[in-house]
């Protein structure tokens, strides 16, 4: 599948400190520790609508990781998957009486088109689960053979699905570290089936959906059907990078059950304790006091905004006002006081002169380290800004030398 193009990412003189990231696993901030090529695998979208800012906000922290890893002289690997068949897609392309590719092929087109105006660096390689049917099969066939999966009784359910054992690896739930209970709600509201017949355990997770009428689907030795969703991330990851990967990640949503299965599947076959070094998540953006969702009807689009005129470096600038991993709330507050800032320091770089841009340099790259702390970035180049403008300075080089690392670090163009 086609990434997008590519924004320029100016290189800086000298180096920051290393990466440390909250581990959700861990529950702590820790040291990422890559090798010259660092490796990240962060999960896509479902293209049956347009990109909301929940998603915007999820792409901007893998796009700060990915900038601050470059920033360390690090290659990154980096490989998102887009989940191109699956049961929100065909529903609505049932709704709107429009071929379900078709239907992806737009939302993804869209899709790349909003991350290349927020200046989102696109990943090395973008996969369609439809282009990873074979990998799937070959992944479902090794758990099957080990006892880590089964096929559903065909005495006791009518359709010959194949299920992943949530015992197949000892270390089941460490990522999450939610209790049973906990589990079980989230697999509930997130796509899970419980309830269904002939299952071993409830929270055991459907890995290949045998093939319905009219439902897409593909030949398989198990019988022709289609893959389940948190397989389908497994396949792409380990066979794009393989065993030891950097940084496994999303929005919070995935924690459970997406990414506690994800990597459970890849750790039964590969018989590792931990499928990713880091999983690292990015919290929900809010609107009108609930979670930004398609099922909510409460969405902020990227591509409204775009049309409405709205700058797309003024919407990264306002999503990075607030951490990551915080739940928070957008609103035409936020967005405006974006723009002034926008305004304020495209100002401030474009001066003659300014006060020495080393310090507010190391520091941006101080705060960016520890856990991606944007806010304490953001507030030190405000008053970067601030002295230029109120009090000028006499270092000629400082504004474009700021400006750079803007760019560089934080992804906005001044």
């Amino acid at each position: 599948m086609q990434s997008w193009a590519s924004a320029e990412v100016p290189v800086l003189p000298g180096r920051g400190p290393e990466l440390r990231l909250y581990d959700t696993s861990d529950r702590q901030v820790r040291p990422v520790a890559p090798g010259s090529t660092a490796t990240m695998y962060v999960c896509g979208i479902t293209p049956y609508d347009a990109t909301h800012l929940g998603h915007a906000a999820t792409y901007l922290t893998f796009d700060l990781i990915h900038r601050q890893l470059l920033d360390l002289g690090h290659a990154v690997h980096y490989v998102q998957n887009v989940t191109d068949v699956d049961d929100p897609l065909l529903e609505r392309a049932e709704r709107d009486g429009i071929d379900w590719r078709a239907l992806g092929d737009r939302e993804v087109a869209l899709f790349r088109e909003d991350m290349a105006a927020l200046r989102v660096l696109p990943p090395r390689e973008y996969v369609g689960a439809t282009e990873a049917i074979a990998e799937v099969i070959e992944l479902v066939e090794k758990m099957l053979a080990s006892g880590a999966a089964y096929v559903l009784d065909p005495d006791v359910a009518e359709y010959p699905d194949v299920y992943f054992r949530a015992d197949a690896t000892p270390q089941f739930g460490y990522e999450s570290g939610y209790d049973r209970e906990t589990m079980l709600r989230l697999f509930q509201e997130r796509g899970g089936d419980p309830g269904r017949p002939g299952k071993s355990d409830e929270l055991d997770a459907l890995l290949w959906r045998a093939a319905r009428p009219g439902e897409p689907s593909w030949p398989s030795p198990f019988g022709a059907g289609r893959p389940g969703w948190h397989v389908e991330c497994a396949a792409i990851a380990l066979s794009r990078i393989g065993s030891g990967l950097d940084i496994q990640g999303g929005g919070a949503d995935l924690i459970f059950p997406h990414h506690e299965f994800t990597a459970a599947h890849a750790e039964c076959v590969r018989g590792e304790r931990r499928f990713a070094r880091h999983y690292v998540h990015a919290g929900m953006i809010g609107w009108d006091g609930h979670k930004m969702s398609k099922s909510r009807g409460n969405l902020v689009l990227v591509s409204e905004l775009r049309a409405q005129g709205v700058e797309p470096a003024a919407v990264r600038l306002g999503l990075l006002a607030g951490h990551y991993r915080a739940d928070r709330f957008w609103s035409r507050q936020v967005l405006d006081d974006a723009i002034a800032r926008l305004r304020r320091w495209r100002t401030a770089t474009a001066l003659p002169a300014g006060p020495d841009a080393a310090d507010v340099i190391a520091r941006v790259r101080r705060y960016l380290a520890d856990d991606l702390d944007t806010p304490k970035a953001i507030a030190a180049l405000d008053g970067w800004a601030t002295d230029a403008l109120e009090y000028g300075g006499h270092d000629g080089a400082a504004p474009a030398a700021v400006a750079a690392a803007v760019d560089a670090l934080l992804g906005v163009y001044l």
